[in-house]
């Protein structure tokens, strides 16, 4: 084994240093070296592991490859005259561990305190074939830079700068809280957005769905073998689907968090076996393949008498000890394991209260294990992440809090989507301070996002909130948005989304206010100049039905991305359409814009006994373009 690995050192050590390639990569990467070569590879790829990287790291592996037409066979060492892909831990005396020390490379990374820590080195044997290396802090870690090289093979396979990427997380637990009220995702958006999350190193989604009457009414009852075709159109999840997805979740190392919503029986003193039932409804997820549970108590009434405080502290401590006497006994397997509770309490919003009062409440909590990750939305309930806040609720409790982000959420704006950058979307989300800006955050190891009803199009702002999380130095907000579009729906359909983005919103003033007030001015001078805006409104029909053919893609996502958008889309593509007639001096008939069937859809209100299911209509350019079409038709008169 010594002699494969100095042979295969002698030859890509002396084309270790010089020029190359930075890559775009998203989440950026915190240090990419250019090294003094260039790399094709080969038409077949051996992959290389050491025993610590498991089987979801190795199928991750292949998919990247073989998803850009690469050839995947594997070995215990490295082979001539090919590609080679050599995965380890770092200081584990395995194959990639011995390459990285007679590469001399530096492994300052691994000392740093950050999450997800990890090298990957691509460079090139004398004949210019492609040697990859990756490693890892852990095999968690291994797998997020598989998501660097899948999206350095994008540029291609042949003639690829070499380069070294040193790179980790300032976040530990980064991705959803699908926390909102209204209908949840279904199966198929889930597991989704679980493999998006897998691309963009996410590695949490925490599921709490407000209207999922197994999270909250029935959170004692096991989840039902079978639906019907209705209850799954509003979020129902079987047994099946729930298999499915905590299966997908193992493959993506998104880790599913399924969370339970007791409500006041947590508190409440007459409630002795409230544990007991829990722990039930653990064992039956854990059957469905749940390896980490979250307890919810928000939205049912603040306590603040000592007793319940008391008693709230002492009931999550006692099911703490009791999952960790189920399930993490010594010499478990790691994968049999359950990972440390995760708890959204009461008060969650400190501002609700006397900081005397808050103080009390979360110094209760203090006493809990200090593994249980206990949640905040900050000052307010719409708070922006902040370093004040944390600090603030972590001098009352003692130890840092993960933060819940209602960002995007629109269970407030139900008939609004937010498709934009960050800080357009904090314009337009009225509950949100439209002032604030992201700042790099100390000493956070949880941020997840609470997102929109349509979980697709959330994936805009996903992709933001994952590069932030994962760099939040060198995140810049346009840029960010700009790359996420095609992320989100391929480059094939990249550009319509860009143009019709604008006009999804319902303050649609950026996109369009400044050509229809010309418009309206030269209508005044007696010289009508119709024609830029009717460009610009063609362009956004043309766009609506380019995303249209969507819905017959053989990719699933791009599938689900229009069922997502369709009632927006339909409506915009209406709209537009309209305007262009009437600005053409035609008289088309009058659309109803408040009452068409394609303009609307479902959503789910309240919780517990109280879910209810309202149609409602989507609400694009609202602000400017509709008031605009009522002007054109005032004019006809």
């Amino acid at each position: 084994m010594k002699k494969i690995l100095l042979s295969f050192l002698a030859l890509i050590i002396p084309f270790m240093v010089g020029y190359g390639a930075n890559y775009t990569i998203y989440p950026i990467p915190q240090k990419q070296v250019a090294c003094n070569c260039t790399a094709s590879f080969s038409e077949s790829v051996n992959i290389v592991t050491g025993p610590s990287i498991d089987e979801a790291t190795i199928q991750r592996a292949k998919e990247v490859l073989e998803s850009h037409g690469l050839i995947t066979t594997q070995s215990v060492k490295a082979l001539k005259g090919v590609s080679n892909l050599t995965i380890g831990v770092n200081e584990s005396s395995d194959v990639a561990d011995r390459i990285a020390d007679r590469m001399k490379l530096d492994r300052s990374v691994f000392s740093l305190s950050k999450y997800d820590r990890h090298i990957l080195c691509l460079n090139a044997d004398k004949a210019g074939v492609a040697q990859v290396l990756i490693l890892g802090e852990d095999t968690n870690a291994a797998f997020c830079g598989l998501a660097s090289l899948e999206q350095i093979l994008d540029c291609g396979t042949t003639e690829l700068g070499c380069v070294t990427i040193y790179d980790y997380a300032d976040i530990r637990d980064r991705g959803i809280i699908e926390g909102y009220y209204g209908v949840p995702y279904s199966a198929e958006v889930t597991m989704d957005l679980f493999r998006f999350m897998a691309r963009y190193k996410m590695n949490t989604y925490m599921y709490g769905a407000k209207s999922d009457p197994y999270h909250s009414r029935y959170w004692s009852d096991p989840y039902p073998t079978e639906i019907t075709e209705d209850q799954k159109n509003i979020g129902f999840l079987s047994q099946d689907m729930l298999r499915m997805i905590t299966e997908v979740s193992h493959a993506t190392k998104v880790n599913f968090i399924w969370a339970i919503h007791p409500g006041v029986a947590f508190t409440d003193m007459a409630e002795t076996d409230v544990n007991s039932r829990i722990m039930d409804k653990f064992e039956s997820m854990y059957e469905l393949g749940v390896r980490q549970f979250g307890v919810f108590v928000d939205d049912v009434g603040v306590p603040y008498d000592e007793p319940s405080l008391k008693l709230c502290a002492d009931r999550l401590t006692d099911l703490q000890n009791r999952i960790d006497t189920r399930w993490n006994v010594p010499g478990a397997y790691p994968a049999d394991t359950v990972k440390a509770l995760h708890y959204v309490p009461q008060l969650y919003a400190y501002s609700w209260t006397t900081r005397e009062n808050a103080r009390r409440f979360f110094n209760s909590l203090s006493t809990t294990p200090e593994k249980i990750n206990i949640y905040i939305t900050g000052r307010a309930v719409w708070t922006v992440p902040n370093n004040e806040d944390l600090n603030v609720v972590k001098d009352f409790l003692g130890r840092s809090t993960g933060w819940w982000w209602n960002y995007p959420c629109n269970d407030n704006d139900m008939t609004k989507i937010f498709p934009m950058d960050i800080y357009s979307n904090f314009r337009d989300e009225r509950h949100i301070d439209k002032l604030a800006r992201l700042e790099p955050l100390n000493d956070e190891k949880t941020l997840i996002i609470n997102p929109m009803q349509q979980g697709e199009i959330s994936k805009i702002t996903l992709f933001s909130v994952a590069d932030y999380s994962w760099n939040s130095r060198a995140f810049n907000n346009e840029q960010s948005w700009s790359a996420s579009l095609a992320a989100v729906v391929g480059k094939q359909n990249e550009k319509a989304l860009r143009t019709v983005a604008p006009f999804l919103r319902y303050f649609d003033a950026d996109a369009i206010k400044l050509d229809i007030r010309y418009y309206k001015e030269s209508v005044e001078r007696g010289d009508p100049r119709p024609a830029g805006l009717i460009r610009k409104l063609e362009n956004v029909n043309q766009a609506c039905r380019d995303l249209a053919v969507m819905k017959e893609s053989s990719n699933e996502s791009d599938v689900l991305f229009y069922a997502d958008v369709r009632p927006w889309l339909m409506k915009l593509e209406a709209m537009s359409r309209e305007a262009v007639a009437l600005l053409k001096g035609e008289k088309p008939d009058p659309t109803d814009y408040v009452h068409n069937a394609d303009f609307q859809f479902n959503v789910l209100n309240g919780m517990g006994e109280d879910i209810s299911l309202t149609t409602l209509t989507a609400e694009p350019s609202a602000e400017v373009l509709l008031p605009f079409i009522q002007w054109l038709r005032s004019q006809e008169r």
